[in-house]
């Protein structure tokens, strides 16, 4: 969808590695998307910044080293957060107080008391704040949601998530390519990124909006696939090789929710496999997976039998492709980035509540610290608390807006 016929909406960007410039490109193909001002620690990285505006045809950014200078322009109504995992709160938090909407890139927290500095900033000015869970807005994600809401896996009673992804290249080179991730692997031991295999499932299941999580329970193997890779393809004596990971290769976390549901998350990217969300949705008529494509619906599917998915995801298109695909599907991660980041400044555009909010990103990014308590406590389950403050058992189970979740 546009916004053609209201103002263009002026946006500041706070960190401006790859992943910050590669939504940076997609804003700056957006018409009424204005690009005021970017902020990193590095020149180099705002130089690329402000050369992917110029060949874009757009105005030059204004540069700030600092953020909070960035904060500080009154001509800004929103600030994307695509810097470091534990910076994320520090940022948002400013940029809230400053009267900006925020937009914050994925990542787990670094304790439950940031989750609540988020939620308590968020209410008391009144300003939102969105998790650019990209994943929400996979085709497959939007596809099984409809599905969910049509009634076609009857009652939800199991789902499956997961961030499956070989990055040993990355981390074991971490400290060369100025990339923050291998910090979190040397130093914490729980699922350090939940958000991929959560967030979309954690909408099906309506949590902080008539569901919530009540607790989990997290188990962490030995850890060996970085430093042998490192040992395979590095030179000789690199750090990474001889480096005491703390994380453990495949993390498995469990969550109970409210209403009686599991939800099985796995961590799993220091060993060799393909890539994969490990999505799982099973109910009482039915169960759908991600990794084999394939879906069985009681009454509709040949007894004991699975199905190709294909057929399923063209008939329950969500609404969102329907209109994505006669569009143009753009952008990276197979289309998702570009609506997840429609979703932010349409709300913007139209003053509305963000898709995935406060209480959202509070929820989904805690496992993280809540896993590495399990672990450290021997895998004993751990209790998850209540951002809303009770407000879960009665919120309207959808926002307005054409990205509705």
């Amino acid at each position: 969808m546009s916004n053609q016929s209201k103002p263009n909406v002026k946006l500041g960007v706070v960190g401006l590695g790859g992943r910050g410039r590669g939504l940076l490109g997609l804003l700056l193909e957006m018409d009424d998307v204005e690009i005021v001002a970017v902020s990193d620690n590095h020149d180099d990285r705002m130089g690329l910044a402000v050369e992917q505006a110029q060949k874009a045809g757009k105005p030059e950014p204004a540069c700030y080293k600092n953020y909070k200078e960035l904060l500080g322009r009154e001509d800004i109504a929103g600030v994307l957060v695509t810097s470091s995992w534990t910076s994320h709160t520090e940022i948002a938090v400013a940029a809230m107080k400053a009267g900006k909407r925020v937009a914050s890139e994925v990542g787990g927290a670094a304790s439950i008391e940031e989750c609540w500095q988020l939620v308590r900033t968020s209410e008391e000015t009144g300003i939102p704040c969105m998790l650019l869970e990209n994943c929400c807005y996979g085709r497959e994600e939007m596809a099984v949601l409809n599905m969910v809401r049509q009634g076609l896996f009857g009652e939800l009673i199991h789902c499956q998530g997961a961030y499956e992804h070989d990055l040993r290249d990355e981390v074991a080179m971490g400290i060369e390519q100025r990339h923050y991730r291998i910090h979190n692997y040397l130093n914490r031991n729980g699922d350090v990124y939940p958000t991929h295999g959560l967030g979309p499932w954690a909408k099906c299941l309506d949590i902080n909006r008539g569901n919530r999580f009540v607790s989990l329970t997290s188990m962490a193997s030995k850890s060996r696939g970085i430093p042998l890779w490192a040992a395979d393809n590095l030179e000789e004596g690199h750090p990474a090789a001889k480096a005491d990971f703390a994380l453990g290769d495949i993390v498995t976390t469990m969550i109970k929710c409210a209403h009686g549901e599991t939800i099985l998350l796995t961590h799993d990217t220091s060993l060799p496999r393909p890539y994969s969300r490990g999505g799982r949705v099973q109910g009482t008529k039915g169960i759908w997976m991600e990794d084999n494509n394939s879906i069985h619906i009681e009454g509709q599917s040949p007894k004991h039998e699975w199905e190709s998915f294909d057929g399923y995801k063209e008939k329950h298109e969500h609404p969102v492709w329907k209109w994505y695909q006669d569009e143009g599907v753009r952008g990276g991660h197979g289309g998702m980035d570009y609506l997840v980041l429609r979703a932010y400044v349409e709300s913007i555009a139209d003053g509305t509540e963000p898709p995935i909010d406060v209480y959202d990103m509070a929820a989904w990014m805690a496992v993280t610290t809540l896993s590495e308590q399990s672990i450290a406590l021997g895998s004993a389950p751990v209790g998850f608390p209540d951002f809303t403050n009770g407000k879960w058992i009665d919120r309207p189970k959808q926002t307005e807006g054409f990205y509705d979740l």
